[in-house]
């Protein structure tokens, strides 16, 4: 009896002890595993066996055991979010940071090692955007355009070195810049453009468009020049070029202004474009003598002066063009 041994192991939920005899009529103490293990909640387990004689006085002995829980690739990645969410401003130099995914794995070594990819994305993301498969940084690899697109949505997918995967859904918000000027359009232009036309008539219209948003775009158009024209804003972006007094070919022939466009950006962006009329001739003028004195010439010439002879030459002018400017005595 002083050889006869029992055991007894530390009170623990996930082991239990069960005693095997062996040939010889001795027992094999083994431990036996009750419940699953989980090595990210607990790596190592230290228990304490005890063997105990059946003598009297009784004596024992212990030992320790240690039971080191190896990983499994049993978590796979988690993002921080489900959603990641960026506003960015356009025209962004190639390279610069959108923002940063993070993806964690419980798991040791390679089983928690996480490299991050694309998912299944949209035609096109690939050649705008970048991805870092280690830090998870998104970067642009060309600048944005806002008035192409503006809003961008697609997947990312982080995998641990098991194959095991999550994703995530990245909205990226393009944020307008003010980068486009004005641009002025000529719809119609009546020129030439009869010199009698009364005034506040339409000679030309056209369009001033911006494709920016907000006071980006914006838009005001005026006039610089002097010229007899005046301009009258329309709706949407619509504006008329009519005359604001009377026209006199005579004076001027040609109607030159410039038009001038321009945002509420800050700073803001114009542009400018040239308008060029022709004023036609209406017979709007007599002919006048050259030296008219209240319709009179003064001619002294003797008595005998012979027949035939040229006794003053006089000259009446007209400014008008064409038929109506030739003149006839």
């Amino acid at each position: 009896s002083n050889s006869l041994l029992t055991y007894k192991l530390s009170n623990n939920p996930l082991f239990s002890l069960a005693v095997e005899e062996i040939p010889g009529g001795k027992k094999q103490p083994e431990l036996v595993l009750e419940r699953t293990l989980d090595r990210e909640k607990q790596s190592s387990i230290e228990l304490l066996l005890m063997a105990v004689d059946g003598g009297d006085p009784a004596r024992s002995g212990t030992v320790q055991i240690r039971v080191n829980v190896t990983d499994a690739n049993d978590n796979k990645p988690a993002f921080t979010k489900r959603v990641y969410d960026a506003r960015v401003a356009e025209n962004l130099p190639a390279g610069s940071l959108v923002l940063r995914v993070r993806a964690t794995d419980e798991d040791a070594g390679s089983n928690g090692q996480v490299s991050y990819s694309f998912g299944n994305v949209p035609v096109g993301i690939r050649e705008l955007f970048t991805v870092d498969s280690e830090s998870g940084e998104v970067r642009t690899t060309a600048p944005l355009d806002f008035e192409e697109k503006n809003k961008y949505s697609f997947g990312l997918e982080a995998r641990d070195g098991g194959g095991l995967t999550s994703h995530c859904e990245l909205h990226i918000d393009v944020m307008d810049e003010n980068d486009n000027a004005p641009e002025i359009t000529i719809l119609s232009l009546s020129s030439p453009v009869s010199e009698d036309a009364p005034v506040g008539t339409v000679v030309a219209l056209l369009n001033v468009n911006d494709p920016d948003s907000g006071e980006n775009g914006q838009v005001s158009c005026e006039l610089s020049g002097e010229a007899p024209l005046s301009i009258v804003a329309s709706s949407g972006g619509s504006y008329k070029v009519v005359t604001a007094s009377a026209l006199d070919r005579e004076q001027a022939g040609e109607l030159r202004v410039t038009l001038v466009g321009r945002d509420r950006g800050r700073p803001a962006l114009w542009s400018s474009r040239e308008l060029v009329l022709e004023v036609s001739d209406v017979n709007d003028n007599a002919p006048v003598f050259e030296e008219d004195t209240q319709g009179e010439y003064t001619v002294r010439v003797p008595e005998d002066v012979p027949v035939g002879s040229t006794l003053v030459t006089v000259t009446a002018t007209d400014p008008d063009e064409g038929l109506s400017g030739n003149v006839k005595y």
